[in-house]
């Protein structure tokens, strides 16, 4: 039982930063085996997930400071149109972190930002969490 929910903390760290996996496959698979508790299984997606972020959140204070180098994915042009967004619509998008494709761009923005890792991790959290909950509420 230990593996699975260590297997779950680590698909959910995995799939808040880069790395194409799949976290909700993991719990869904996990509540339907039904060996597992659904609160411990709620807990552990959300934190690994939410771990996964502030990854994100710390590369993002760092990335600036690579920006002239060749190998830097991202031109000075797009960091400076994340950031446009960022300032338009504030804190409130990381509520939206736990959207697919846009969601881990958004939380290493909100670290190149500045985001206070307080706040950060107050809606990050809220957002995460109310995903898995979802996800919990409709496997359940």
């Amino acid at each position: 039982m230990l593996m699975g929910y260590l297997g779950l903390f680590g698909a959910a760290f995995g799939a808040a930063t880069l790395l194409p996996l799949q976290s909700e496959a993991v719990l869904v698979g996990l509540l339907i085996s039904g060996h597992y508790n659904l609160w411990l299984l709620l807990g552990i997606a959300t934190l690994g997930n939410v771990l996964g972020s502030v990854v994100n959140w710390l590369l993002g204070r760092s990335v600036e400071r690579f920006k002239e180098r060749r190998w830097f994915p991202v031109s000075a042009k797009q960091l400076d149109r994340a950031r446009g967004h960022y300032l338009r619509w504030g804190h409130w998008t990381l509520l939206l972190s736990w959207v697919p494709i846009i969601g881990d761009p958004l939380t290493l923005v909100a670290g190149v930002m500045r985001e206070p890792l307080s706040r950060f991790l107050l809606l990050v959290t809220l957002a995460k969490g109310v995903r898995y909950s979802a996800l919990t509420l409709i496997i359940q």
